[in-house]
């Protein structure tokens, strides 16, 4: 469907009593967008985990319904109040409340406050934008993290868990156009090929990363990491980092309990970064996206597909049964 002057269609999720949710592709007045400074025509968004549990109605992600999901967005300006970005100004919006608290990209426009923008830089389409998304924007983080804390490829090996997934893989994919020596851990052994292509030196199953002794230290073998998993995993990482080593943390599907003594922050060195998406301030978000857009620039093409509106709820359930790889663009326009 096409917007009208006084309409558009969005992907709306309903919350029933019971807790149940369903979603359907509905029109929508121009008037029921939520305030802001600029409104913006949305060509591509993706799909990411939380827009998955978005969707299944998770309360610590979605608390309002009906609701129009979508963390991510890349489109072109149609109505602004502010100078900065003008009508037909090319924008991305991703982190704050956008597509969880508040309506998000799964429709064909969106409005939000002109802070939550960044300008489209001039080395990506809205589709490459959207390859990349909150996943790409949280995997440059991580790389940048390590990066300042000084851990450079001759420093030793660098491991990545959920490799597969979208955070994982552009991690994966950067760290090696960086020159770093990467160790790629998944539970996926049919993607063996697609990790050595995106630049694994090696690839671990799950299991590896995953001891549930009670030794304060295990054997030293990492450098760096960057920890989509969270739970036992990440305690298995901080207690094989190496002397001064790094973990970059962004993820918690594998929990959210660290059982982990002091032991590998006194005796190794080693160093926790959290990393928050969601928040991060105007400056980072410019000088990642255009990292993102130059130097850092990917081919995601082997990571990435495309769908449309209508399949996004589908495509969800499988991200949620553990069975999503790489990117998935979402088609607006």
């Amino acid at each position: 469907m096409a917007t009208s002057a006084d309409s558009y269609s969005a992907l709306v999720v309903h919350k029933q009593p019971d807790g149940k949710t369903s979603a359907a592709i509905e029109m929508l007045a121009r008037s029921a967008l939520p305030p802001g400074d600029v409104t913006i025509r949305v060509a591509y968004s993706s799909l990411n985990y939380k827009d998955a549990l978005s969707m299944r109605g998770h309360p610590g992600v979605t608390t309002a319904f009906p609701h129009v999901p979508g963390i991510d967005a890349a489109g072109s300006v149609v109505e602004s109040d502010v100078e900065q970005f003008p009508v037909g100004a090319r924008v991305v919006i991703t982190g704050f409340d956008f597509g969880s608290r508040r309506w998000g990209g799964y429709g064909e426009l969106t409005r939000v406050p002109a802070a939550w923008l960044v300008p489209l830089p001039d080395g990506l389409t809205e589709r490459d934008a959207m390859a990349l998304g909150t996943a790409g924007f949280t995997a440059a983080q991580c790389v940048m993290a390590l990066e300042h804390e000084g851990v450079t490829p001759d420093h030793g090996k660098i491991v990545v868990t959920g490799s597969t997934g979208g955070v994982g893989s552009i991690a994966l994919a950067l760290l090696a156009k960086l020159g770093y020596h990467v160790a790629a851990v998944t539970g996926k052994p049919a993607e063996h090929a697609l990790l050595e292509q995106l630049g694994a030196k090696e690839i671990l199953p799950r299991e590896a990363l995953h001891d549930a002794s009670d030794k304060p230290l295990l054997k030293s073998l990492w450098a760096g990491a960057v920890d989509t998993v969270g739970g036992e995993t990440l305690a298995t990482l901080l207690r094989s980092m190496n002397q001064n080593g790094c973990v970059t943390a962004c993820g918690l599907v594998g929990g959210t309990a660290l059982n982990v003594t002091v032991y590998p922050f006194i005796l190794r060195g080693a160093r926790l970064i959290g990393i928050d998406s969601v928040s991060a301030s105007t400056a980072e978000r410019l000088e990642i996206w255009r990292r993102l857009s130059g130097p850092w620039k990917l081919d995601l093409t082997s990571v990435t597909r495309e769908i449309g509106l209508t399949d996004v709820p589908a495509a969800a359930k499988e991200l949620l049964a553990g069975r999503g790889v790489g990117r998935t663009v979402v088609r607006i326009a």
